[in-house]
């Protein structure tokens, strides 16, 4: 077994009211930013045992599809690194 740290990212899709993007968004043009777009996002780094990256990465996409994120609502990405000793 190896030790891996799968991150994964969670969104709002596009198209859904994202409140806390918003009033960033609108905060960080008032202080003279130009955005074309904003979108707010939860992170979640699991720190796992697998026989491989493959195997780590489907187990991290098996808890975003469970808990993590709502297929519905939200889009998701997974990266599996290896963890140094």
């Amino acid at each position: 077994m190896t030790a891996y740290t799968a991150t994964v990212t969670v969104r709002l899709k596009r198209g859904v009211l994202d409140p806390e993007a918003e009033t960033t968004q609108k905060t960080l043009e008032r202080l003279g930013f130009e955005l074309a777009d904003l979108r707010s996002a939860d992170q979640f780094e699991v720190d796992l045992d697998a026989e491989s990256a493959d195997a780590a990465a489907e187990r991290a996409d098996e808890m975003a599809q469970r808990l993590l994120a709502n297929p519905t609502l939200h889009d998701y990405d997974v990266v599996v690194e290896e963890r140094g000793a």
